[in-house]
């Protein structure tokens, strides 16, 4: 009821409208996994990357592909393995015959939402090669550069149970990811639901049945919408104090990086006008501080034999910080 009090100086009712339709798409096929949903559309007005992270069979590969779905844009989905090779995925260069040269043949990253399965399956070698696209989304090959198709947005699964035939993510790596999203189970109620709309069976929408609710344009608009939600100087201050303390803690060998700040910064604003404001609260900042810096900071080995989890030392460090007002 709060945000309703003021009046908007950004016009946001038509990103609204837009979420609202994304929101009521996705849920024809997925039951809950609400903040899932939601933070994958932040993700895509941040301009940001996503690692889902969960246990099998919980609609992390689905979640993935119904965004995508939902959007008019390219899509390409590679799933890693061991063996795969960095030419596998990028791209390689093809004798022609008829022209006697080289032509570069674009792998599968030449798309626009990249749902990469089972990340943690590759080898570094293909790991490192998706440091550039990541980062700078472009590819350099052969002293090329080839520039990626806005919007350009990777969308990672991983297990974090199973061990065998995996690989531990670089830091570096992990630290491209805008968000680290945990998946749980469905609650009690919402298993139910799933399971009487697959017996009904009448109540089950084709992945292909779904609408196109974004074109690439409306992404451009809307995430220059986003960049000019108002911050004030004192949350900043919020912000810059919370990182500052990951890299202080005793409890931390590893604390997060600037561009973490940054990547909290620009996850608020897109939740902010989500919510239909056109100024951050904190609020906004406390609501995505865990899905950003959960994957960027590193236990101490004493602590991680304690059984102390990465989310109560993030929750710890954020009640120490004091709320501006």
């Amino acid at each position: 009821m709060e945000d309703n009090i003021f009046e908007n100086r950004i016009d946001l009712s038509a990103l609204a409208q837009s979420v609202a339709d994304l929101k009521n798409e996705i849920g024809k096929i997925i039951v809950g996994q609400e903040r899932m949903i939601e933070l994958q559309i932040v993700a895509l007005l941040a301009d940001g990357h996503v690692l889902l992270e969960g246990v099998p069979g919980i609609a992390k590969t689905l979640a993935a592909k119904l965004l995508a779905k939902t959007i008019d844009t390219g899509y390409s989905r590679i799933q890693f393995t061991p063996d795969l090779m960095p030419s596998d995925i990028l791209g390689t260069s093809v004798f022609n015959v008829k022209t006697s040269e080289f032509e570069f043949r674009q792998g599968p990253v030449f798309s626009n939402i990249i749902l990469i399965d089972e990340i943690n399956r590759a080898p570094a070698k293909t790991q490192s090669a998706l440091f550039e696209l990541m980062e700078e989304r472009q590819v350099t090959l052969e002293g090329t550069q080839y520039k990626m198709q806005e919007p350009f947005i990777v969308l990672a699964t991983q297990n974090p149970i199973e061990q065998e035939g995996t690989y531990q993510l670089p830091e570096a790596q992990l630290d491209r990811f805008l968000f680290k999203i945990n998946i749980g189970y469905p609650s009690k109620e919402e298993e139910i639901a799933i399971l009487n709309r697959h017996h009904e069976n009448n109540n089950l929408t084709s992945l292909d049945e779904l609408r196109k609710i974004l074109s690439p344009e409306q992404i451009k608009e809307y995430r220059q919408t986003v960049s000019k939600i108002h911050i004030e100087l004192n949350l900043m201050r919020y912000i810059s104090e919370i990182v500052h303390q990951t890299r202080n803690n005793s409890s931390l060998y590893l604390g997060a990086s600037p561009r973490a700040s940054l990547a909290i910064m620009n996850a608020s604003k897109a939740l902010a006008a989500i919510h239909g404001r056109d100024f951050v609260k904190p609020e906004d900042i406390k609501e995505i501080i865990e899905p950003v810096l959960n994957h960027r900071i590193i236990l101490s080995p004493e602590k991680e034999m304690e059984g102390i989890t990465i989310q109560k030392v993030i929750n710890q460090i954020v009640d120490k910080v004091e709320v501006p007002r």
